[in-house]
């Protein structure tokens, strides 16, 4: 840490100390007062350490991807990293001129000087600090077609192939708006790296997948359906607490079985039958509400969460159903959500008491038997 200074030119006092920054101000701060404090700092950021593995800032072969969730944010900006946190961001990144730079928002402006070029990027939505996003690499930006404004960002050798897997990414963001509302944002940017990774992972407002990801067989096109459903339920409607991580990865798993009938594969009542035969033969031994820290992006915690979403739409009906997800995505756009949130949504949308039915889903251990 360099320095901490107030808006008016006056240095502060602070400790930064085992990742926390303690600043003394010159005196008392009146309630409803707006202070403005600019932290001033450098290095070469790194991945940090978690039960996850690296998160955060890490090299590509050939560039950089920021992938922060849960707690990657501090691998490359000074923030209070949690996720009902959320602020407008501004990125200005300063590069060599033959790498392109993707962060969230809208592209404000490029600035070439000599062998560097400057981009900047203004994020006018709230958004949470562990979906900020920088992206460098030698790309190329590519436009795609679609009533909101979508875009593909990948090396040359990488668009062929990511242009044909991404050919029915229209449809699915005309599906989920039909099903769960307006698309959040102003544009939906795909990044495709050079690099295979072994998971994409969705930013605010965009998606990032490796180029072994690109592929038009299922295993691959619901991936895509999934990060796209992430900017409704994880970007737009961010949890307040990571125990409630089924609200992000249970939505968009169902929304993979939501898409899958309408492009030809299986139907969603299959998905749903296949994968609670398999979770009912595993140990009954996570509370999905809750599942704990070890357990949070478990595989059991996406499928389940999905195969409560199912019983919940065959409890209250298809109408009831996706008028409860209208309801949930209008009411807290850009905001922060809460399981319990939720469950009066639809209880409210539904107009019947469903205590017991999110007793048993939510909070029991067992898995219930499908309605």
């Amino acid at each position: 840490m360099d320095r901490v200074i107030l808006q008016d030119g006056r240095r502060l006092r602070f400790e930064h100390q085992k990742e926390k920054l303690r600043i003394r101000l010159p005196g008392t701060v009146a309630a409803g007062h707006q202070l403005v404090i600019e932290i001033v700092y450098r290095g070469s950021p790194r991945p940090t350490s978690s039960r996850y593995g690296g998160l955060g800032w890490e090299q590509l072969d050939d560039g950089v991807l920021v992938a922060s969730q849960p707690t990657g944010a501090p691998s490359w900006f000074p923030c209070d990293d949690r996720p009902d946190r959320k602020a407008a961001y501004r990125f200005t990144i300063t590069t060599a001129s033959q790498y392109q730079v993707v962060a969230n928002g809208r592209l404000a402006g490029v600035a070439h000087s000599g062998s560097t070029s400057t981009w900047s990027y203004v994020q006018d939505a709230p958004m949470a600090t562990y979906l900020a996003t920088v992206q460098i690499g030698p790309y190329q930006r590519h436009e795609l077609p679609g009533t909101v404004p979508q875009r593909l960002v990948a090396p040359v050798r990488r668009l062929p192939a990511a242009r044909t897997a991404l050919a029915h990414q229209d449809a699915m963001m005309n599906l989920f708006t039909e099903l769960f509302g307006p698309y959040p944002f102003e544009t939906y940017t795909v990044v495709v790296t050079d690099d295979r990774l072994e998971i994409p992972i969705e930013a605010q407002g965009m998606s990032m997948f490796g180029a072994n990801h690109m592929a038009e067989d299922w295993s691959n096109q619901r991936l895509i359906a999934h990060e796209l459903a992430h900017q409704w339920f994880g970007n737009s409607l961010t949890l307040a607490d990571w125990r409630d991580i089924w609200l992000h990865e249970g939505f968009a798993c169902y929304s993979e079985w939501l898409w899958s009938p309408v492009s030809g594969n299986r139907p969603t009542d299959e998905h749903a039958r296949t994968w609670h035969h398999r979770l009912k033969h595993q140990p009954q031994d996570l509370i999905l509400a809750n599942p704990g820290p070890p357990h949070l992006f478990d595989d059991w915690v996406y499928k389940r969460g999905a195969l409560t979403l199912h019983a919940l739409r065959r409890t209250i009906g298809d109408d009831a159903f996706f008028r409860t997800l209208r309801t949930w995505t209008a009411d807290y756009r850009h905001g922060t959500v809460s399981t319990e949130r939720f469950t009066k949504v639809a209880e409210a949308t539904a107009g019947r008491d469903l205590s017991a039915f999110f007793a048993e889903w939510l909070w029991d251990e067992r898995l219930p038997d499908l309605p």
